[in-house]
């Protein structure tokens, strides 16, 4: 068995585990990730789009934004449409700033370019994973083949990670929420059908119009949690967008051949606390948030710049009340980011055997963000993020 010392073995080679060891390395600590599937697949695994203003000024500030300011796709506003009628939210307008579409698997293709430019160890395909004396001053995590021996283990390795398991029953407490329906998403290969986002409230259900790139369309469905998605063939699933997506001034959806397809469950999900000893929990090893409130991957960032400085405080200065902090600091964060994706979850989404007077009070409430300038700008404060 090889053993290599680092001073972070951090466990997931995605948006969370890549951006913590960039900045690590940026203080002068080393690290090493642990990734359970290969390049390919993390840099093809299509998720989050939406960047909010904190995450891609942050981006920019260390250096690993060049491309998503060439290709990323600014936005402005976004619509929400109930009633066959768009009602656009100026963000913008009411915040000063604005989002970036620009898929998550573009912010890791940059940040495993980066790490590797810079020397950083990354490993791929790694299996076997296990952490070992967090109650101490030096964890271990062994794998097959070979063992880290740090100073600190950080889990960025998601929701089914191993990780969060490493914490003791009698330590962590979970909240969990489970919505009665789930997304079937669709990528296909079409001109974007509208400028920007709209978020659509449907008898039949949810639909979300989204682009990844001008010649690249996300589009999503509200469907029940036990559909299949075989059963979904893609003129089924183009019957149902053209018409939950129909409006009264004429909108077109454009087709175009799908890429990819798949159903997602709905359910937020809270980890507390984030911290036990020397193993930190950063994104969905700690929290899930439905994805309405397009928080997931900007929550994952907020994550890792609070244990980066952190940690540049532990181990370069021996300092430990940042340490100390790091659950409660982030939890804060992550339980407003919750309540904001309950917030659009709940109001988009046709509940099954919900009854009338819940449908309507739905739609009263739609009507009054769309109509209220105190309703649309908290709105808006919500969607392009909290300051970091």
């Amino acid at each position: 068995m090889s053993r290599v010392r680092t001073q972070v073995g951090i466990i997931g080679a995605g948006p969370a585990g890549l951006l913590l060891s960039h900045l690590l390395h940026l203080e002068g600590i080393d690290s090493v990730v642990l990734e359970a599937r290969s390049r390919v697949y993390v840099e093809r695994r299509v998720r989050a789009g939406v960047v909010e203003q904190p995450t891609a000024d942050l981006l920019r500030e260390v250096g690993l934004a060049d491309r998503m300011d060439r290709e990323g796709l600014p936005h402005h506003g976004f619509s929400l449409r109930f009633d066959r009628e768009d009602h656009r939210i100026p963000i913008t307008e009411l915040t000063g700033s604005t989002i970036t579409v620009y898929g998550q698997q573009e912010i890791v293709k940059d940040l495993i370019a980066a790490r590797l430019a810079a020397g950083g160890d990354i490993r791929f395909e790694v299996s076997g994973v296990a952490v070992h004396d967090v109650e101490t001053d030096r964890p271990r995590i062994t794998f097959d083949g070979g063992e880290l021996e740090c100073d600190v283990v950080a889990g960025c390795d998601g929701f089914h990670g191993v990780s969060r398991g490493a914490i003791p029953d009698t330590v962590l407490r979970t909240f969990e929420q489970v919505y009665p329906f789930a997304w079937l998403g669709l990528l296909a290969k079409a001109e974007p059908s509208h400028e920007e986002l709209i978020y659509t409230s449907h008898e039949r259900g949810f639909a979300l119009h989204s682009m990844r790139s001008p010649e690249v369309t996300r589009l999503y469905l509200q469907v029940e949690p036990d559909e299949r998605i075989e059963d979904w063939s893609d003129d089924r699933i183009w019957d149902e967008l053209h018409l939950r997506l129909e409006t009264d001034d004429g909108f077109e959806l454009q087709e175009g051949p799908v890429i990819e397809k798949g159903i997602t469950p709905m359910r937020g999900f809270v980890a507390e606390p984030m911290r036990h000893g020397r193993l930190f929990l950063a994104g969905d090893a700690a929290h899930i948030v439905p994805p309405t409130g397009a928080k997931g991957m900007n929550l994952a960032i907020a994550d890792v710049l609070v244990l980066s400085r952190a940690l540049s405080a532990l181990l370069n200065r021996g300092e430990t009340d940042l340490v100390e902090s790091y659950s409660d600091t982030c939890l804060r964060r992550v339980w407003r980011a919750q309540g904001f994706s309950n917030h659009m979850t709940t109001m988009l989404h046709r509940t099954p055997g919900a009854e009338d007077y819940h449908h309507r009070l739905q739609l009263s409430q739609l009507r009054y963000t769309a109509t209220s300038s105190a309703a649309a700008t908290s709105l808006a404060e919500n969607y392009v993020g909290l300051p970091f």
